[in-house]
């Protein structure tokens, strides 16, 4: 089968930057949905998706603006659930189970939150949903983390060995089957 385009776009800054926002519901500053539309200026997709959070969802609705494309809204694209962490600050996590957590997502996961096998299994599943057709997704750093897991092969530590700052742009080469697979083929920060 023919690869296509695949392109991971991280949601841009949100109002309450540098915490652990999981499923917390906030908006996106104006420079975010800014950065997320011109990482993505030129990229001529047949398809826009996005997680259903609002950072996410506003990118999407802007990159969209003049292209005609409606995005699809797909909630297997949201971050990993970090449970009672959702929303805080990491420097208010006890630093130790914070430690752990980012030792083995999935034999420590917040308190109340989703496992890495979780996570992993929601973006599989939205992976296996994709059309053939240049396509991209706006969505959050541990979908993208996932995903690269899933499709280029990377372990779960080698995954926080790279920075996916807000606005972040993977761009990947993906052959689509049973076991879809990908090449990186840009990173655009």
């Amino acid at each position: 089968m023919t690869c296509f385009a695949l392109h991971l776009l991280r949601h841009g800054a949100p109002v309450l930057p540098g915490r652990l926002m999981g499923h917390t519901d906030c908006e996106p500053t104006r420079a975010g949905i800014a950065a997320c539309v011109a990482q993505a200026d030129a990229l001529g997709v047949a398809r826009i998706v996005t997680s259903d959070l609002r950072r996410a969802r506003a990118a999407a609705d802007a990159v969209a603006g003049g292209t005609g494309l409606v995005p699809t809204v797909d909630p297997r694209w949201r971050e990993l659930d970090f449970g009672a962490w959702d929303g805080m600050a990491p420097d208010a996590v006890d630093p130790a189970a914070l430690g752990q957590f980012w030792n083995d997502p999935e034999a420590n996961p917040p308190p109340g939150g989703e496992r890495w096998s979780a996570l992993v299994a929601r973006v599989s599943a939205a992976i296996g949903a994709l059309a053939p057709a240049p396509t991209l997704v706006i969505t959050h750093g541990g979908a993208i983390r996932a995903a690269l897991h899933l499709l280029c092969g990377f372990e779960q530590r080698q995954l926080w060995a790279f920075d996916l700052p807000y606005g972040v742009l993977v761009s990947l080469r993906m052959w689509p089957g049973e076991r879809p697979s990908a090449q990186i083929a840009g990173l655009y920060p």
